[in-house]
């Protein structure tokens, strides 16, 4: 019987991770102390609070309990704490790439501004890199619920810190809201400032949200895009440009995009040749972190170590990392593999 290898000891690229969600449980619960917030029960029950984002009411519950959490953090040690943990669960994970994304607007105005605000941020990844040993960096999101002109500023702001460890340009939050054509020229600042397009597409809507951000939005990467798998010519299209789809299996069944884990389409990407980067999305939330994903990918979906460090593979291609990062992560999944 072949021996089953521990896949947190299996080197990968983590690329769909949220700010806020990325903290301990642990931690949110000290710094609310801290600042004298009442956090619903939701979150302080020692288990993941109960999701169902399909419909409109829903999401509004999980984007609610987001927030809260998101009140805790006022300070820039707050922050600094934030990343430092962060880095620490994905090297425990064996995660050597971190891109953990973040909307500076939402920490600005307890961090003196816009400005201020991604600084802090990008000083704490910075820190935390140098310190921790994990290549990091931040992939700047816009919120579809706002104005187009707000993702337009953002994105010249994550341009202009391209040489400070921004390496990408999102949109996240509700797809149901917001149409992806709105965001276009925000995307073609990005782009035109050499940043990765990775948008959030195929996850609370089908394949059409998908198709729109590689035709509006010129993505290379799509947040979720497990939807693609309800449209095999959307399929062939992701797996024949290369487009990475960052595929969150806790939290696609978290937030009642499938029932159960073994619903969540891996299989179908995986054979139609789509290239996918596994991601916690948001772990505080969801409850639990990179590896688990790799575990539901063997346990439910039947993939065997060789698929797994294809995953791993893909993530890594799929990442923005410098070349000599990539070489080193692939170098470690063939050892990984031959172990």
């Amino acid at each position: 019987m072949e021996r089953v290898r521990d896949v947190r000891e299996l080197p990968k690229a983590h690329l769909h991770l949220h700010f806020t969600g990325s903290m301990r449980p642990s931690t949110l619960l000290e710094l609310a102390d801290k600042y004298g917030v009442r956090l619903p029960e939701a979150l302080t029950g020692g288990t993941p609070p109960k999701l169902r984002a399909t419909d409109e009411r829903g999401w509004f519950r999980f984007q609610r309990l987001y927030d809260m959490a998101r009140s805790c953090l006022r300070e820039p040690e707050d922050i600094r704490r934030l990343v430092r943990e962060a880095a620490e669960e994905d090297i425990r994970d064996g995660s050597g790439w971190l891109e953990i994304q973040v909307d500076p607007t939402s920490y600005a105005p307890r961090l003196g501004g816009l400005i201020p605000a991604l600084e802090i941020i990008l000083d704490a990844v910075e820190s935390a890199s140098r310190e921790t040993g994990l290549g990091m960096r931040v992939l700047v999101a816009a919120n579809r619920m706002k104005h187009p002109l707000d993702a337009r500023t953002l994105a010249r702001l994550a341009v202009r810190y391209a040489d400070r460890g921004v390496v990408g340009f999102g949109l996240s939050n509700d797809e149901r809201r917001g149409m992806a054509r709105d965001f276009d020229r925000a995307f073609a600042i990005a782009r035109e400032g050499g940043l990765l397009a990775a948008p959030h597409g195929g996850e609370l809507t089908g394949p059409a949200s998908v198709r729109d951000c590689l035709d509006d939005l010129h993505a290379r990467r799509i947040g979720h895009g497990v939807r693609a798998a309800e449209d095999p010519r959307l399929l062939k299209r992701l797996a024949e440009r290369g487009v990475t789809c960052e595929v969150c299996p806790s939290s696609n069944v978290a937030l009642g995009v499938y029932e159960k884990p073994e619903d969540v389409p891996l299989r179908t990407l995986y054979d139609a040749g789509v290239p996918m980067a596994l991601g916690a999305d948001d772990p505080l939330l969801f409850g639990s972190r990179l590896a688990a994903q790799y575990e539901i990918a063997r346990q439910h979906h039947g993939f065997e170590d060789a698929d797994l460090a294809e995953l791993a593979r893909q993530s890594v291609r799929g990442s923005a990392a410098p070349a000599g990062v990539q070489e080193k992560l692939l170098a470690g999944i063939g050892e990984w593999l031959a172990s």
